[in-house]
């Protein structure tokens, strides 16, 4: 996939990122979404099987974007979690899957007998 953005934009009262794409793909994703699923290392793990289940991110939102090259953005967020780079790629993903991965999210928060207060 060769995709890239044309608008990232983000709606802070909301906390929403907005992102368009030249193939005029159009995602609104929930700043929760983009902290649960980072693609950090801290939370995706070094290997399968390693990724950590965040919880209590409800009321995260963005602090910061930061241009990474030409490929990504290192998104703040005001918890103090900035080690993700989201790529074109990722964010892509991230917009296309959305509701799939909200609901097993939600799944994987059920099993660990964690419930959302929101």
């Amino acid at each position: 996939m060769s995709t890239h953005p044309t608008e990232i934009k983000l709606h802070q009262a909301s906390r929403v990122l907005e992102v368009t794409f030249d193939d005029g793909a159009r995602f609104q994703l929930p700043c929760e979404y983009l902290r649960v699923f980072s693609p950090s290392a801290e939370v995706r793990g070094h290997g399968p099987g390693s990724a950590t289940l965040v919880t209590d991110k409800e009321t995260v939102n963005i602090s910061a974007i930061e241009p990474v090259g030409h490929y990504a953005v290192k998104l703040v967020f005001d918890d103090g979690h900035s080690t993700g780079l989201y790529s074109w790629n990722i964010l892509y993903d991230l917009g296309a899957n959305q509701e799939r991965n909200w609901r097993d999210y939600l799944r994987r928060l059920a099993e660990a007998g964690h419930q959302r207060p929101i």
